[in-house]
Formats: C-alpha cells, structure tokens, sequence
C-alpha cells in the first residue's frame, strides 16, 4: 500500500484501528496527551514499533510532550478515512448478516447499512434492525442511486462468486467478504475477506500451545 510514493506496510495499516480504538478510549476518558511510552503499556506494544508506525504518516508526537490524544485521533481518522461517511449495503439476510447489520459501531466511524439484499421472498419486505430487506433484482440500481462505497457479502459459498461478478460491474469501492472464497475484484475494487473458520483456528492453535498436557 502507498501513502503518496511511499510504500507503506500492510503490517502498520492493520494496527492503525487499534491505535484508533484505544486513541478514542483515552479521549473519552478526558486524557489529554500521552507518550508513546505510556501508549505501548496499554497496547502490549514497543514504544519503538509506535514511534515508527505513526512517522510513516508524518510523526505527531513532539519530543518531551508525546502525542496530543485528539489531534492524533483525528488524525489517524483521517488516514483510515473515517472523516466522511461511508454507504454500505448487506448481501444475505441470514444469521450472519443480521448479526452485522446489529453492530452498533458502525454508525459512529461513519458505515451507514443503507439496505439488505436477499434472494428469499419470505424476507424481502421485512426489517432487520430497521434495514428494509430488498429483492437482489434491485441491486445495482440501488448501488447506483445511493453512491454506496462497500458491500458486505454474508452468504453461502455456492452463491458468492455469482454477487461477486455482478459487483464486478459496478462503481463501488470495495467489499467486505465474509463467504467462504477468495476473490479479487477487478477496477481497482479492493476486498478484505474474513474467514471465521481460521480465525478460530488460530485461537485453538494458541489454546494447544499455552497448554503444556496438551501433546
């Protein structure tokens, strides 16, 4: 990933949430500023790796003050773009789906769930945490009339491929993949897939090996 004409790690993008995250805790609990060595204790982190990390994207911090924990907020909100709001839509109407469109984070960094699409008959029409369930005939149209960025795909496998070339199509941005295949998206649409299955396997992984009876 590039940050102008420099190559910026996807290491350090995936840490910038969880700076954001406990950036937003301190500021919430009314904390004005706070050295990296302070922030690496709450992080389980190196003051170094910190230090590093943020002066990829210009530094912020000032030798003997550390950092000021609203500036810096801001700042990385604006990396991650979270300083404008975001049109999303869901497709899948099941478990999952619903599960997400439940999330109340979201809405606070600006992903607004504008609408579910579903195939079954049975659901369209309903309400999902107030999200009208649409019919996935109306797709397009709708990613069209209401400059949606991101798509949530949360359906079977078998079905997956099908949406994803149909969002081939399309003017979105990027879409978040929860179904079980590996795809990339042409035009410069990017995806971040979640497999939840590996997820958990990793966990059992770290389980077996904090467990010394375990063979």
């Amino acid at each position: 990933m590039y940050k102008g004409n420099k190559y910026i790690s996807p290491a350090i993008i995936k840490r910038l949430p969880r700076y954001y995250r406990f950036l937003g805790e301190l500021k919430s609990e009314g904390v004005e500023r706070i050295s990296s060595s302070e922030l690496s204790k709450m992080m389980n982190a190196t003051a170094s790796q910190i230090r590093q990390d943020l002066n990829n994207f210009g530094g912020f911090g000032q030798q003997g003050y550390g950092y000021n924990v609203e500036y810096l907020y801001n700042e990385i909100g604006k990396i991650l773009h979270l300083n404008k709001p975001h049109n999303m839509v869901m497709i899948g109407a099941g478990n999952l789906g619903s599960a997400i469109c439940g999330y109340k984070t979201f809405p606070r960094y600006g992903f607004n769930i504008l609408a579910v699409f579903d195939v079954d008959p049975n659901k369209i029409g309903s309400h999902i945490h107030d999200i009208e369930v649409r019919s996935m005939d109306e797709l397009e149209i709708f990613l069209d009339d209401n400059a949606v960025e991101i798509v949530i795909v949360a359906i079977p496998t078998d079905n997956a491929l099908d949406v994803m070339k149909r969002l081939e199509k399309t003017h979105i941005k990027g879409v978040w993949n929860f179904a079980h295949i590996d795809y990339e998206m042409p035009n410069g649409i990017a995806v971040e897939s979640v497999h939840l299955s590996e997820s958990l396997m990793i966990l059992n992984y770290k389980i077996a090996n904090n467990d010394k009876t375990i063979d």
